[in-house]
């Protein structure tokens, strides 16, 4: 009841003091256009109602599966079986931020995708379905969830998702070993300061300037906001924007160093 009591505040706080909502008083033109042409960008896609679809059917499924959680768990469900419909409700993206995703997939084009943390592949469906030359390498810690979301990938058709099963530490080097950068990166499996921190420097070795981080659930917990802001003042970073769920960090060195909270 406190974490969600501390949560609630945190967003009405944003709510109050977020601005630049349809870009108004936008100085960048980067960052306008990204706010006209992404975030408000009412355009709907082919696959979203699909994924939908998917989302709907898994939120029916009462079926246990075994869970593995080498993150900081969930605030909702924190027990070793779990319902797929719970985790598909409480530890899978959302629509709007999965629309959110797949768009800026479809603005930025990159041809290399990761994403730290498959849960029931939804997020990974909307990430690798704007562009079939768009490889997403997606790690999930635990076989079960990981099982769920093979046969959604298999379901959806999609051959441009490489799905790796394991552990961060133990996956994600071995990745970026195989692969010469990354142009967009979704971190989203573990919500912990010294974790998240360690991902996001291991990942910065194949980031260049083009490359787009994309944070999940920057204010879930006081770990969790202060790694965002550690992330957002790395010398690397230029321009950072706080959507409350998500966090956006660009590295391209034409931009000046601003920091922006945006209402979406």
């Amino acid at each position: 009841m406190k974490d969600t009591l501390i949560f609630g505040f945190k967003w009405i706080k944003f709510k109050i003091f977020a601005k630049h909502g349809r870009g108004q008083g936008i100085h960048s033109p980067f960052l306008y256009q990204l706010i006209c042409d992404v975030l408000h960008d009412s355009t709907p896609f082919y696959a979203w109602e699909d994924i939908e679809k998917i989302r709907l059917k898994l939120l029916q499924n009462s079926d246990f599966i075994d869970v593995i959680d080498l993150g900081a768990g969930s605030k909702k469900t924190n027990t070793k079986q779990k319902k797929i419909s719970d985790i598909t409700r409480f530890s899978s993206v959302d629509k709007k931020n999965g629309e959110l995703l797949f768009k800026l997939v479809n603005y930025f084009r990159p041809k290399t995708t990761l994403e730290l943390g498959t849960s029931v592949g939804l997020g990974t469906l909307y990430m690798a379905s704007p562009n079939s030359k768009n490889t997403v390498y997606t790690i999930e810690a635990c076989p079960e969830t990981a099982k769920i979301a093979q046969q959604n990938f298999m379901f959806f058709g999609k051959q441009n998702i490489v799905s790796k099963i394991g552990g961060f530490d133990e996956i994600l080097p071995v990745i970026l070993q195989e692969i010469n950068r990354l142009d967009c990166v979704y971190f989203d499996g573990n919500h912990r300061k010294e974790p998240t921190l360690k991902y996001f420097e291991l990942c910065l070795q194949k980031a260049y300037e083009q490359t787009v981080f994309v944070f999940d659930d920057i204010h879930w917990s006081s770990q969790m906001e202060e790694a965002w802001n550690s992330i957002r003042k790395h010398p690397k970073v230029t321009l950072s924007v706080d959507l409350f769920q998500k966090g956006i960090v660009f590295f391209r060195p034409e931009l000046s160093k601003q920091h922006f909270v945006i209402r979406y």
